[in-house]
């Protein structure tokens, strides 16, 4: 029923288009790595509220803020033809005292941040060394975390906590806030309000996506915008964080975060993936995101496509996902 005529075109020439792209994890780095082929002009704006595994271990003996989202979107937006620098920085130290664990893209940049005095200058200097196309933007300069209130009321605190769950992953998350609140870094802000495209997500929406928009300003920036503002949803659920939803439900989340009518397009993967590439998932107590166009509102106006790797890990295609951006840019 959701036949789209979006993915028979293919992309020519890059487009001049400024683009946004608003999020963290993988689910930015797949997006970022397709978008380099089509767009010249592209600006990643990242979570700073991850705090776990090499990440955190350097926010708390460093008081750095969180590196490992930075070094994935500059490894996505690196140009080099030297594949082994892109290796380089996500390489991760399997032993080693004090090593084990770390990967090497998050030691540069915290020697970056002490020879440069600042995180954002780290970020940029790193951006040198790959030669990214486009900019990489930490979404606020100030140290935060990431506090969910479950439906029962029990408090989580931690990006880590929330993303693997010790309590009952099926408890619905009731708010997140970000404590201590966190001010948009201005070059963020910047980066929304002179875009012709924002896109947000893909990636995991309570720990990847909406600490984007918690910080304060983001939301009146994604308002006062006149970029085409697209969303799109995941293809998977996410135990502890999106258990049973299905994509109106995505959608009605980060309308209620973000206010309504600034989501322009909405893009939904309409692709089930084969049993076999789902049985580990469902392991993991995580499902294919079920396409109920019955609750889905007209606005934002819902974009439905193949998004999907055809094999492998059930992730947004890269081609696919900037091809749908050619097309409604």
């Amino acid at each position: 029923p959701f036949q789209s005529p979006i993915m028979t075109q293919t992309a020519s020439l890059k487009s001049n288009k400024k683009i946004v792209v608003i999020g963290g994890g993988t689910g930015v780095f797949n997006l970022l790595s397709g978008l380099k082929d089509y767009f010249d002009k592209l600006s990643a704006i990242v979570t700073m509220a991850d705090d776990g595994g090499s990440t955190g271990i350097l926010r708390e003996e460093f008081g750095i803020l969180p590196p490992g989202d930075v070094r994935r979107a500059l490894v996505a937006l690196s140009r080099s033809d030297n594949k082994t620098m892109s290796e380089l920085f996500n390489y991760r130290f399997k032993e080693g005292k004090g090593l084990a664990g770390h990967a090497f893209g998050n030691l540069m940049i915290t020697a970056l941040e002490r020879i440069t005095g600042s995180f954002e200058k780290a970020v940029d200097e790193a951006g040198r060394i790959l030669s990214i196309q486009g900019e990489v933007i930490p979404v606020t300069t100030m140290p935060t975390h990431l506090v969910a209130e479950l439906e029962n009321g029990q408090i989580v605190r931690g990006e880590t906590n929330i993303d693997i769950p010790r309590h009952d992953g099926k408890l619905k998350i009731k708010s997140i806030r970000l404590e201590p609140k966190a001010t948009l870094n201005p070059r963020a802000g910047k980066a929304v309000a002179e875009a012709d495209i924002v896109v947000i997500g893909p990636g995991d929406l309570y720990t990847s996506l909406l600490p984007n928009l918690l910080a304060e300003g983001m939301t009146d920036a994604l308002k006062k915008t006149k970029a085409k503002v697209i969303y799109f949803v995941n293809a998977m659920t996410k135990y502890g964080e999106t258990h049973g939803f299905t994509a109106s439900k995505f959608v009605e989340v980060m309308e209620q975060h973000v206010g309504k009518s600034v989501v322009d397009y909405v893009a939904i993967n309409t692709a089930k993936p084969s049993a076999a590439r789902l049985k580990p998932y469902a392991q993991e107590n995580s499902w294919f995101v079920e396409v109920d166009e019955e609750n889905l509102d007209p606005k934002p106006v819902p974009l439905y496509a193949d998004l999907i790797r055809s094999r492998g890990f059930i992730r947004h295609d890269p081609e696919k996902t900037a091809t749908l951006l050619k097309l409604i840019s």
